[in-house]
């Protein structure tokens, strides 16, 4: 792609090899100067695919000035981007900081002041510091808004309006999202100027998932998981509900039935507790992941053997977004959704936007909840 030696350096540290299908659509484009929208299946390298062609143009520039700003929907997404750029931008001599909420604001505030030259931020948390004085914005010159379609959904597309008005006009705005509804593409015409735009498959789930459901009563679905979790080949496993309360109380169950750690993540849990249960995850201590949407776009983490949707997903996107964090970057992965009966109709709806039919099994001795015997196959 004709990069720079250092970010090249970076790229081969962190173990790049070949470029993902994103990656070699939209960097050499982002390289040369357009407004990019890019729309690829979540897992298919869409953060190096910003962080590689802004980092290439800022080798050789002067340190201390904010350069770069990327908005994100959600603090864990945004500490994932920020750890990339920090090992990424080691080599060019470029500085990044996360500024989140449910963090102390002073420390960030430091980091603002030192001339750290790439902000990751949630929008919320931003606009807090963009009215204080020490928040300086003039010099920016690349903006990038990941999740597009996942700050609609979270209500922070007034707050992502008011930042870009606080922006300078003369800078090059990157809009990347899982999926191009029309409301994203609306948000991309007023704030992009004569955009180059790519596709990898945005509404179908990246390559190499094996996909499986299994159909079962909803008051069966706590003892199919402790089933389901007792097989030695779900290593690293994140189960997806759709209540937080209900991530709590189903770690505990799983803990009880499978004698495995298992913890849960969601919004009711503080800062701390949330990245500890990821670091946790990460490093294999606690194998078993309880999380809601709110994790569903924010875990970047190597070698997720399965996901398991618990609750039939709302809809299609949820379903993509949910199993990509495993199979990311080519590996291999599983993909298992409980269907209960009144969740039928929307199991189909996604079956059908994704465009493929699902496997189905009923696991022996657990009901499906549609007959009289079931329970006794």
């Amino acid at each position: 792609m004709g990069l720079a030696d250092e970010v090249l350096d970076g790229l081969r540290d962190m173990g790049f090899r070949e470029p993902s299908p994103i990656q070699a659509k939209a960097i050499p484009l982002a390289v040369s100067g357009r407004d990019l929208i890019a729309s690829a299946s979540t897992g298919t390298g869409k953060t190096a695919a910003f962080l590689i062609p802004i980092l290439q143009q800022l080798v050789g520039t002067e340190p201390g000035t904010l350069r770069v700003l990327v908005l994100t929907p959600t603090r864990e997404l945004a500490l994932q981007i920020d750890e990339q750029a920090l090992a990424l931008g080691y080599h060019v001599g470029v500085s990044s900081v996360a500024i989140v909420g449910g963090m102390k604001m002073n420390p960030q505030e430091d980091a603002i002041r030192s001339g750290v030259e790439i902000i990751v931020a949630t929008p919320g948390r931003l606009k807090d510091h963009m009215k204080q004085k020490y928040m300086d914005t003039s010099h920016v010159e690349f903006l990038v808004l990941d999740e597009a379609d996942r700050m609609f959904d979270m209500g922070f597309i007034d707050d992502v309006h008011h930042i870009v008005s606080r922006l300078p006009k003369d800078r090059q705005t990157l809009l990347f999202s899982a999926t191009m509804q029309p409301k994203v593409k609306k948000l991309a015409d007023s704030i992009l100027r004569d955009p180059a735009t790519v596709a990898v498959d945005p509404s179908k789930p990246a390559e190499g998932l094996v996909h499986c459901a299994f159909s079962v009563s909803d008051r069966r679905k706590s003892a199919l998981l402790g089933r389901v979790l007792s097989y030695d080949s779900l290593e690293s496993v994140i189960v997806f509900v759709k209540r937080k309360k209900e991530a709590d109380s189903l770690a505990r169950a799983v803990r009880r039935i499978t004698g495995r750690e298992a913890d849960s993540i969601h919004s009711g849990r503080s800062q701390k507790e949330r990245m500890q249960a990821l670091e946790d995850f990460r490093k294999g201590t606690c194998p078993i992941l309880i999380a809601t949407d709110v994790a569903a776009r924010g875990i970047d983490v190597d070698c997720v053997s399965h996901v398991i949707h618990f609750d039939v997903p709302r809809s299609s996107e949820d379903y993509i977004h949910r199993s990509g964090r495993t199979g990311r970057a080519g590996q291999s992965g599983e993909v298992i959704t409980f269907v209960a009966p009144a969740e039928e109709r929307d199991f189909a709806k996604i079956e059908k936007a994704i465009k493929s039919k699902i496997q189905r099994d009923v696991m022996p001795r657990f009901d499906t909840g549609l007959g009289r015997n079931d329970s006794r196959r």
